[in-house]
């Protein structure tokens, strides 16, 4: 029978996803994309036979693309600063939690924990075990109650836990360890958890009341706090990834307020389970599976004449374990940028599309200029490094003033964002506004071409078809000032 239902579901993927039956890439998506890069071009052209500032034009035209998009989510987001009160809700809609874990032994009683007491009891938790070779298998039996089912079977409940139970599967990866627990659980709604995440006590219930109160929600996110290990590196990179994950939450609000999400975060989502069936569960061959599964939803629910919703929900709130060296930071955001891509190529058909609304003619507009952004960016630094160097400094000097200017505006930002986010999670104390003020100036000539490079490695691994997961190494929830912090539930 569980067969028959991957079948079923494999079937299902291969009608609904572009890449088995690709469609014609239209016109319009050819200009866009060669419009990106015929401006790189001629930008670059300019930094050799322009004089002045305008040699550093690809630097303007960076700083005046990223000031746009940091505007348009000032004017999508300023809402939050209205109090809301949430709806009441039955309980009419079921809420299952899948967690997907592979070696996750050492973080696994924390997010189990957190399950097992929210405010609002989960129906049902599956472990998905993706072939665990660590000490996984001895915790599940001896601290929760398990037995130990064959392989690609689901366990009896838990003697301890009667919602809780085991599903022990061949290592797959994380997308084939999904569906197949999408096909034993019941529940009207799926949680997509990690093994390394932490829900906050009522996020089950934001999540459950949203999914009731909105029959045409089919996709969430929740808001997502990242947590490092407790080392020099690991404080540096929680640092700036914390205002990093601000500022790219209330950007999904923004573009939420045009039905236009496409990002929900894998660590931590939740889906109608049945339009999930419907499009074909997780794409096992994507790198960025819940962001390639967004766009299949969108595109069916536009040829179906559905009216489906992607939402960011702000009172469900987790916090995840984040890349603490620079390395391993490289390797993920390397994984994320190279999966961008291949989706972007997938869904080529989409861009420019009126058909699709907002999400055809700006979002996805948009995300064809991100995949050239960290060029731009790379190109305007390199340049500005080459003006210092060769001593031209009446071109350094005012490359300098406009970055000046970029990061005045990005500090204003910052503050803003800081003010917006307090209000929307509830907290107002939630992030300081003194290291944000210090993240402002520090990033653009730090975390900001990090992030760059990372994207450049995953073009390379694209090119070059060198896709991989890769090994992430996660201390961060396991550390000691983690479990005694205030952010611990």
């Amino acid at each position: 029978m569980r067969n028959q239902q991957q079948a079923t579901l494999s079937q299902a993927l291969h009608h609904h996803s572009p890449r088995f039956t690709e469609p014609a890439t239209p016109w319009r998506s050819v200009a866009i994309h060669g419009a990106v890069l015929a401006l790189w071009g001629l930008l670059l052209w300019a930094a050799f036979h322009q004089q002045g500032l305008l040699a550093w034009s690809v630097g303007i035209t960076y700083v005046s693309y990223d000031t746009v998009l940091l505007l348009f989510v000032a004017w999508h987001s300023w809402r939050l600063l209205k109090p809301s009160t949430p709806n009441a809700a039955g309980r009419s809609t079921s809420v299952g939690v899948i967690v997907a874990a592979h070696n996750e032994a050492a973080v696994l009683p924390v997010t189990l924990k957190a399950l097992l007491t929210q405010s609002d009891r989960v129906d049902d938790i599956v472990i998905a075990d993706d072939g665990s070779s660590d000490g996984t298998a001895q915790l599940l039996t001896q601290a929760y109650g398990l037995e130990e089912p064959a392989l690609g079977e689901l366990s009896a409940p838990s003697t301890t836990q009667p919602n809780l139970r085991w599903l022990r599967l061949p290592h797959g990866g994380k997308a084939k360890a999904l569906n197949t627990a999408l096909t034993v659980l019941r529940t009207d709604t799926v949680m997509t958890v990690d093994g390394d995440t932490l829900l906050d006590k009522n996020a089950v219930a934001a999540v459950r009341r949203a999914f009731t109160n909105e029959p045409q929600l089919v996709a969430a996110t929740g808001v997502i706090t990242p947590v490092c290990s407790d080392t020099a590196s690991g404080r540096v990179l929680q640092w700036f990834q914390t205002y990093e994950y601000i500022r790219n939450f209330l950007s999904r609000y923004a573009w939420m307020q045009l039905n236009s999400l496409l990002l929900v975060s894998g660590a931590f989502a939740s889906f109608r389970r049945e339009a999930v069936l419907e499009v074909g569960g997780f794409d096992p061959d994507c790198l960025v599976e819940d962001y390639e599964l967004i766009h299949r939803l969108h595109r069916h629910a536009r040829s179906s004449g559905k009216d489906w919703r992607v939402r960011v929900l702000g009172d469900a709130q987790a916090h995840t374990d984040a890349p603490s060296d620079v390395k391993a930071f490289l390797r993920q955001r390397r994984r994320w940028f190279g999966g961008f891509l291949q989706t972007q190529y997938w869904y080529r058909d989409m861009v420019g599309d009126r058909k699709y609304r907002w999400l055809g003619t700006m979002m996805l507009p948009v995300k064809a200029i991100d995949t050239l952004q960290p060029l731009y960016g790379l190109t305007a630094f390199v340049l500005l490094i080459a003006y210092v160097l060769t001593g031209r400094l009446f071109l350094a000097g005012p490359v300098l003033a406009v970055i000046g200017i970029k990061i005045v505006i990005d500090l204003g930002f910052h503050l803003w964002s800081i003010k917006l986010y307090r209000q929307w999670v509830g907290d107002q104390h939630r992030a300081s506004i003194v290291e944000a003020v210090v993240a402002a100036l520090a990033e653009p000539f730090t975390f900001q071409l990090l992030r760059h490079c990372a994207a450049a490695w995953g073009w390379w691994s694209v090119l070059t078809g060198q896709f991989q997961w890769g090994k992430q190494v996660r201390n961060g929830l396991s550390s000691p000032h983690f479990q005694d912090s205030e952010v611990h539930p």
